[in-house]
């Protein structure tokens, strides 16, 4: 083992690079996967707060969507109002106890942390889709769209677009977070680097380098959320499309530069 700092990074590198890149691998596949199963959780949940009632609808309709708000209201704030490792530990170990259901690593893995994603998820939807201007949704229902329609067509793709940097950033928090799994035996970058370490005692050396790739892993993915936003965003200036032959044809009315004939006097127009 080399004495020098430099020198014990690139001892643990060359002797255990594989192992990086194979809990890296582990960190990014739980936090994509759990991220775009936590964004549909959280649309969902989002349509289904935002379901308007008016005093012409039944009483059972009534009464089933209070019953579903509720069991809806009291999942966002458990679960945003508690650790990921502890809601970890309950999962993992406690659902065996009580129901009887034993996941294995990578579903219990994935499902506690979508539905942790999810529950954020719920809050920022809601307020994307509240962020939307009442007179579109007034229209799309004067035409005779159903709620269903009119958030499928009209309201979600432009609520989206609201919350794509609140997306971005739970997938940066989920490759974080991963590191809480290990509590739970998940085999990801945080727990092997912790056995990389424990091997030579090279703690600090074997971190800096964790903390180094959790650091590319991020901006990575940070970056190409931000290249997804600005492509979502569409050009700047957009072109009339008319087929009106007196209208120009790129849809901007311009006039012709004047001309001066040799004599130096200006044409009228």
């Amino acid at each position: 083992m080399p004495q020098d700092f430099g020198g014990r990074i690139v001892f643990i590198l060359q002797n255990y690079w594989t192992s990086f890149l194979k809990g890296a691998g582990t960190t990014m596949a739980i936090a994509i996967i759990s991220t775009l199963i936590g964004c549909l959780i959280g649309f969902a949940i989002g349509i289904i707060q935002t379901i308007p009632l008016s005093k012409g609808d039944n009483l059972l309709k009534k009464i089933f969507l209070r019953i579903v708000w509720f069991f809806v209201g009291v999942y966002v704030e458990v679960f945003r109002g508690t650790p990921m490792m502890v809601q970890a530990m309950f999962i993992f170990y406690g659902m065996p106890l009580v129901f009887g259901i034993k996941l294995a690593m990578w579903p219990a893995a994935i499902l506690i942390v979508s539905i942790n994603t999810g529950a954020y998820m719920a809050e920022t939807v809601r307020g994307g889709i509240l962020s939307i201007d009442n007179g579109q949704t007034e229209g799309a229902l004067a035409i005779g769209m159903t709620h269903w329609q009119t958030m499928t067509n009209v309201i979600l793709p432009q609520a989206l677009r609201n919350t794509i940097p609140q997306i971005g950033n739970n997938l940066i928090i989920n490759i974080k977070d991963t590191c809480v799994l290990s509590v739970i035996g998940t085999v990801e970058l945080f727990y092997t680097t912790k056995g990389i370490a424990g091997s030579y005692y090279t703690y600090f050396e074997a971190f800096t380098i964790t903390m180094v790739m959790y650091f590319i892993l991020t901006f990575i993915c940070s970056r190409v959320l931000r290249l997804w936003e600005s492509k979502l965003d569409g050009p700047q200036n957009y072109d009339l499309a008319t087929t009106d032959t007196l209208a120009h044809t790129s849809g901007l009315n311009t006039f012709p530069k004047s001309r001066r004939p040799k004599d130096g006097t200006r044409d009228s127009l």
